[in-house]
């Protein structure tokens, strides 16, 4: 029989963990080669043995923890000042770091804050569709690229065309399209 002086207390330690997305890993992988990002950093408001442990499932080097949303801002305004960035964030505190960077990619439309901050915003929350985004991103760049440069380099041969007397308006030609109209 049990001795009602003695009191035994039973406690349960459960320790949830993130998953990483499954295609985090390639995601990861893929920036360096195919975008030329040449760091990746987790930058995050939960504790240290939750961020290390996704960053460790998915090879990321670089990780900061319990890290509030004006600490968050004030590391994306420092590596924005060194080169062009690229924020992926996915809740409210995540808002002005979004602003801050070159780049502010928000995940799903969990608030209108994030929404708004966000220069793109992904509906679906994948990995895969940020990297869609970028290689959208990057084809519509070289075509405005190709398109201006085009441009200007008909532009230059027709005034080169034009200086060399190769091409020359005529007076009666355009005064007779002008009366006829």
């Amino acid at each position: 029989m049990r001795d009602p002086r003695r009191q035994i207390a039973y406690a349960a330690t459960y320790r949830f963990r993130d998953t990483p997305r499954r295609e985090g890993v390639s995601f990861i992988d893929h920036l360096g080669p195919r975008h030329r990002i040449d760091r990746v950093m987790l930058l995050s408001g939960d504790r240290q043995s939750e961020v290390q442990y996704l960053a460790d499932l998915v090879d990321i080097p670089e990780v900061l923890w319990r890290k509030e949303p004006r600490r968050k801002l004030d590391i994306v305004r420092a590596e924005t000042a060194r080169a062009p960035t690229i924020f992926v964030g996915d809740g409210i505190n995540d808002a002005p770091a979004l602003i801050a960077a070159t780049v502010g990619i928000a995940f799903g439309q969990n608030s209108d804050v994030t929404t708004e901050a966000a220069d793109v915003v992904i509906m679906d929350s994948s990995l895969q569709k940020v990297d869609e985004f970028m290689h959208i991103s990057q084809r519509m760049r070289r075509i405005a690229l190709q398109s201006a440069i085009g441009g200007m380099a008909a532009s230059i041969i027709g005034m080169l065309i034009a200086a060399g007397g190769h091409s020359r308006p005529s007076p009666a030609r355009w005064l007779k399209k002008r009366s006829t109209s």
